[in-house]
């Protein structure tokens, strides 16, 4: 009968575990975090703003709680055309004044601007708004002329009262606008170009 020995081996030594510590794991994901906080930030202040719309001045377009995409550099490459969808830091005064708006450019500089008989008319042509549902219920308007860089803003919602817009407050220029609304993003049931 055949006996085996087994020679007692040394233990393999454990290899030290490979990588990082937790300390400078833990200093890489916080440089990363402060970077990519960072980028977004500076992203946000130029490039783009995602702003949530609030009130019911742009209804039917937009509804409340609608989120939209703010394209900030556009105007910086060509010029706000007429039914643009915008946002701007509200110039009224008092306790109504909000931080910003959202309505639609439907006068341009050098246009006269008229609301009668419950439409609009841009240099005495009526306007077809296939954007609202109601004829203008608020009353009478103008006319005016827009100078140079001034713009003339109104919200789709065309209901007694429901819109502050250049009726109230007058033109506006193109250091008041924030930038163009370019879609809704949510809800997803509602994504939309604007």
């Amino acid at each position: 009968m055949e006996h085996s020995t087994f020679e007692e081996q040394d233990p393999k030594p454990v290899p030290e575990r490979a990588g990082k510590s937790w300390t400078a794991e833990l200093w890489d994901w916080v440089k990363t975090i402060v970077v990519a906080f960072v980028v977004m930030m500076l992203l946000n202040l130029f490039v783009f703003n995602l702003s949530m719309v609030k009130g019911q001045s742009m209804q039917p377009t937009l509804v409340e709680s609608d989120r939209l995409f703010v394209n900030k550099m556009v105007y910086h490459f060509g010029e706000p055309a007429r039914s643009d969808v915008i946002v701007l830091r509200d110039p009224s005064e008092g306790s109504g004044k909000k931080d910003f708006l959202v309505k639609r450019i439907v006068g341009l500089p050098g246009d006269t601007i008229q609301v009668k008989g419950h439409h609009l008319y841009v240099n005495g042509v009526q306007q077809a708004e296939s954007y609202t549902d109601i004829e203008v219920q608020d009353p009478e308007f103008g006319p005016v002329t827009l100078a140079a860089d001034h713009f003339f803003v109104m919200g789709d919602n065309r209901h007694e009262g429901k819109s502050k817009d250049s009726r109230v407050f007058g033109s506006i220029t193109s250091s008041e606008i924030v930038g163009k609304a370019e879609f809704i993003f949510w809800p997803f049931s509602e994504m939309k170009k604007l």
